[in-house]
């Protein structure tokens, strides 16, 4: 063979040693790279300018650190296209060949093989008449033709993009690509520089295989792949790899180990038999390894080893969290079940309602603590996509298992406490429902057999504590609230968050911050109320936490200032921060003291609402003007509101003749009610009695008292009806210093939820009636007497109903 070289000029090059693979320039193909020296030498090439590679074939396929007798002389340069670990510890590269180059020498002390290379080209010869290049090429083309008759592996679409190639070097080595032929033969066609010698050796190889294939395959019957021949797509491994062959028995030795249900074990011994029948470096064989490793990965017959012991975890869940007494009790009730039984049951799906920062999530990790099992928490905020909880079938490029098997994986056992956080936050769009996929996995009586798409293969949930938390309860689809155990944890009150600040933020902030280190610091019953009252607003305790770590880092500022100043045998010194130090530390009040008025007003009485944060006070202000008896009502409310302050009106109306109103108010005079904070929106019927007092204020002059609050619905005919969330608007009339409640008599029921110290300092005052309600609020010299003679039209002119019992008319 005459050989001869472009330019004497060697350049550097990594080296990409090969077992039974010879790659063509054209070719594009992936490689799975297992050695050390492999790994680097691609590392390096990918970060060249123009990323080549030297991929050669070895001589000797056993060795796994071959030298330069071990390997070929003539090779391909190819550009590293992609490199991707996987989680074997293997790396997957694209690489694509570019041209032929002959290996001078090896170059030494690198951590990866390396070679001086020059161009591979052929000598001059004599070039074929452009009717004997086109016979030729036609020759060749008609042969593979032939050959892909026998051979059916390869798919007939190679043939379309062959005839469109002219160029016989490039039609030459894009063929000898798909052929598989023996190594030898391989290598003697990238040896050949000639193109046209090359195609005229290519269209011999090419009768010889389509000869013995026919030969081999009577009656039509697919061939099998040839012994000592290399498939296109080979890695280091090859077909024929020990590597591959100890991955398949690594793999059959995990199937009979694992403790598989019948089901799962029939699946995974098919799966591996269509495995070792597959060319180990096809797309479709990496589809199946992967599902391979995620199926064994699982901890099918795994459990974890509860503490069933009562006392203990009740210890454990008052030691972390302050209050919260309606889940604790629920969690100590479980393992008091599984205590009496004897054995591990169906765990409880439990779902925590309040607003942030009330210690939803901490509480969790607790119950998995409390418990002695595996905590995995899994985020649903934002989730729109069913397939991220059943996962994507296998048909799919880059299918995955959905987040409920992800999170058994990651948790190693098959009962561990998984936490879906923020389910009321879940979304749908044209990919599906994901609160209907959760259907199944919260269902005690399906999850049993839970089948993610991916995995395909029933999986029982049953062991699986579930607890989830959610800010709004009715942003749950009601199919799924109904396989929840809903469990509201209210709004802390400022005695709570004293108890809380006192034996967990402070401590917490103190060493997070470091300054327990260097000094003493104490924070005063005061300071801390300081932080409650006029720098905080919320209904948890994540923003007190975030200035009481403001707090800490400011004196560690200070503390390093002063140490600096006075020298290194500073003394340990002692901080006691009280009220006037955390004002002086912080800068203004962020927040009033008190939301509720500061003296009674006209039209103005003081509502409560419910929001993400807790409850709050609701501000209702009603103005009269000159007018043709229009009403405005403003503060972005929504459809129920607004009806609300219609009935509300409808309500005043009817009472006109009580309230000393003249008949003809509603035609002389426009109301505006607006609701102050516009820019927050708000829904619902609750505010209607508030609404009901500050229009009769409005109408009769007589101020509301500024330390009432009052929540209820509110009828055509004056009745107050039940209304929900009183425990949050009960904590937030305590927080702004509301003295006395008015609450539908209907509630009263839930009283017994209310903490004691907000109950202690309030005056309840339970209703039937709005006729009592106004007798509450408004600034009367004689309550009683109100509402008992009517002074401008008479019952019978305007044909309204009796008032309630208890108000007494003529």
């Amino acid at each position: 063979m005459a050989h001869a070289f472009e330019s004497p000029t060697a350049v550097q090059i990594p080296v990409l040693p090969l077992r039974d693979v010879v790659v063509f320039p054209y070719m594009v193909v992936p490689l799975f790279v297992g050695r050390d020296k492999s790994v680097a030498a691609l590392e390096a090439a990918f970060a060249r300018p123009d990323n080549d590679i030297l991929i050669v074939a070895q001589l000797n396929a056993r060795t796994n650190d071959p030298v330069q007798e071990d390997l070929y002389d003539v090779a391909c340069v190819g550009a590293v296209k992609n490199i991707m670990r996987l989680p074997d510890g293997t790396v997957k590269v694209l690489v694509e060949g570019r041209r032929r180059a002959r290996i001078v020498r090896f170059v030494d002390g690198l951590q990866y093989l390396c070679a001086d290379v020059v161009p591979y080209a052929a000598d001059d010869q004599p070039e074929p008449t452009p009717g004997e290049a086109e016979r030729l090429r036609q020759d060749v083309r008609a042969a593979f033709e032939a050959y892909l008759k026998v051979n059916r592996r390869i798919p007939p679409e190679i043939l379309m993009s062959v005839t469109a190639i002219d160029d016989p070097s490039q039609l030459a080595d894009t063929i000898a690509a798909h052929v598989g032929l023996k190594l030898s033969e391989r290598q003697e066609l990238l040896a050949l520089a000639a193109p046209y010698a090359r195609l005229q050796r290519l269209g011999e190889l090419l009768a010889a295989e389509s000869e013995q294939l026919a030969a081999e395959t009577p009656g039509g019957k697919k061939s099998q792949p040839q012994q000592g021949k290399s498939q296109p797509g080979h890695g280091e491994g090859g077909e024929q790899s020990d590597e591959f062959k100890q991955e398949l028995e690594e793999l059959a030795k995990q199937i009979a180990d694992k403790p598989l249900s019948a089901e799962a074990r029939d699946k995974l011994e098919r799966e591996l038999k269509k495995l070792k029948m597959m060319n180990p470096m096809s797309a479709e064989a990496g589809v199946v390894r992967t599902y391979l490793e995620w199926v064994l990965a699982l901890p099918w017959a795994t459990h974890s080893d509860d503490k069933l012991d009562v006392v203990a975890a009740r210890a454990v869940l008052d030691e972390d969290h302050y209050g919260l007494d309606k889940p604790k009790e629920r969690i100590v009730e479980y393992l008091a079940v599984q205590q009496l039984r004897g054995e591990v049951g169906k765990g409880p799906v439990l779902c925590l309602v309040g607003p942030p920062g009330v210690g939803k999530t901490s509480l969790a990790k607790s119950v998995a603590k409390a418990l002695g099992r595996k905590f995995v928490r899994i985020s649903l905020g934002g989730v729109r996509d069913e397939a991220e909880i059943r996962g994507h079938r296998r048909t799919y490029v880059g299918a995955l298992p959905g987040k409920i098997i992800a999170a058994l994986k990651r948790a190693g056992t098959s009962n561990p406490v998984l936490l879906l956080d923020e389910i009321d936050k879940m979304s749908m769009d044209f990919r599906g429902d994901p609160a209907a996929a959760l259907l199944e996995v919260l269902d005690p009586e399906q999850h049993h057999a839970f089948v993610d798409h991916y995995i395909d293969l029933d999986y029982d949930l049953s062991k699986v504590l579930f607890i989830t938390t959610a800010n709004n309860l009715p942003n749950i689809p009601w199919p799924l609230q109904d396989r929840l155990e809903i469990l509201e944890l209210g709004g802390y009150t400022e005695y709570d968050k004293l108890q809380i600040a006192q034996h967990y933020l402070v401590p917490r902030q103190l060493e997070e911050t470091g300054l327990a280190k260097v000094a003493d610091v104490t924070l005063a019953t005061d300071a801390i109320e300081t932080l409650i009252r006029c720098y905080t607003r919320e209904a948890g305790v994540r923003s007190l936490e975030r200035q009481i770590g403001s707090v800490c880092r400011k004196l560690g500022t200070r503390h390093l200032t002063t140490a600096l100043t006075e020298g290194a045998d500073t003394p340990r010194k002692t901080y006691a921060v009280d009220g006037a130090l955390v004002k002086e530390l912080l800068g203004p009040e962020k927040f009033k003291r008190n939301d509720a008025e500061e003296k009674d007003r006209v039209g103005v009485s003081n509502g409560l609402a419910v929001t993400a944060t807790g409850g709050d006070l609701l501000l209702v202000e009603v103005a009269l003007v000159p007018g043709k008896g229009k009403m405005t009502v403003t503060g972005k409310l929504g459809e129920v509101m607004k009806e609300s302050v219609e009935a509300a009106l409808t309500y005043v109306r009817s009472r006109a003749h009580m309230l000393g109103l003249n008949k003809e108010f509603a035609s002389k005079i426009d109301l505006h009610v607006h609701f102050p904070e516009g820019a927050i929106p708000k829904d619902g019927p609750s505010a209607g009695i508030a609404i009901a007092s500050a229009l009769c204020s409005a109408l009769t002059q007589i101020p509301v008292r500024h330390d009432v609050a009052m929540t209820g619905e509110i009828t055509l005919r004056g009745r107050v009806l039940q209304i929900g969330g009183l425990k949050e608007k009960m904590i937030a009339a305590h927080r702004a210093g509301i003295r006395r409640i008015v609450v539908p008599r209907e509630n009263e029921r839930d009283l017994q939820e209310i903490p004691k110290q907000v109950t202690d300092a309030l005056d309840i005052v339970f209703v039937d009636h709005a006729d009592q309600v106004l007798q509450n609020v408004l600034r009367l010299d004689d309550p009683k007497a109100f509402l008992a003679n009517p002074t401008a039209l008479s019952r019978d002119d305007l044909g309204i109903h009796d008032p309630v019992e208890g108000v007494v008319t003529h």
